[in-house]
């Protein structure tokens, strides 16, 4: 087992929850002051091209899987514990660049989970919401195929990716070169040869 600085449980704990907790925050006051999706036009902050808009998402990405929302919490709440396992049962924790990019989609994880688990909805929501997940972010460039609108998303999403891409930079361009192996026997051998 790989040791690892005991602060980098704070540092993922701290990712984790500050992410979460921005994901639900932002996800509260947008529905709150925007409504349900469909009750406001979407809100520009650069026109025709970013903005704000609610909506639900009942499906996984892109919208795929709708109505799986039971299985996309469990697959979740089964990523996050295979991440803390990584990290320090099997000393992931070793790289700061890991510990950042798990914490991150750690905290991405938790925000979407809160919403799977149904515990944003209320009665008299359409029941399909039930387990479906709060976006709001809303990005389009006209006449560009898949980005005219790109689907909403929410900062637990944004964490997800930017976490994922970390990922991916460390196993293409950060990961060490392997330490060649060392027989001992071939070792000894050499030593007994000469």
């Amino acid at each position: 087992m790989t040791s690892y600085p005991r602060s980098r449980i704070v540092l993922f704990l701290v990712l984790a929850i500050l992410g979460a907790a921005a994901d639900l925050w932002t996800k509260a006051v947008i529905f709150s002051e925007r409504g349900l999706p469909g009750m406001s036009p979407p809100y520009w902050l650069i026109d025709e091209i970013f903005g704000i808009q609610t909506a639900v998402n009942i499906g996984a990405v892109f919208g795929l899987g709708a109505g799986k929302g039971t299985f996309f919490a469990i697959f979740s709440i089964v990523a996050g514990i295979g991440i803390v396992v990584w990290l320090f049962k099997f000393g992931a924790a070793a790289s700061l660049w890991l510990t950042w990019a798990l914490g991150m989609i750690s905290g991405g994880i938790l925000g979407n989970l809160y919403d799977r688990l149904g515990m944003w909805w209320q009665a008299g929501y359409p029941v399909e919401w039930k387990s479906g997940v709060r976006d709001w972010i809303l990005f389009r460039i006209e006449g560009f195929p898949m980005l005219d609108p790109w689907p909403n998303f929410n900062i637990a999403d944004s964490l997800l990716v930017v976490g994922a891409g970390m990922l991916m930079i460390q196993s293409f361009w950060l990961a060490k070169e392997p330490e060649p192996a060392t027989d001992s026997y071939s070792n000894n051998n050499k030593d007994n040869d000469g």
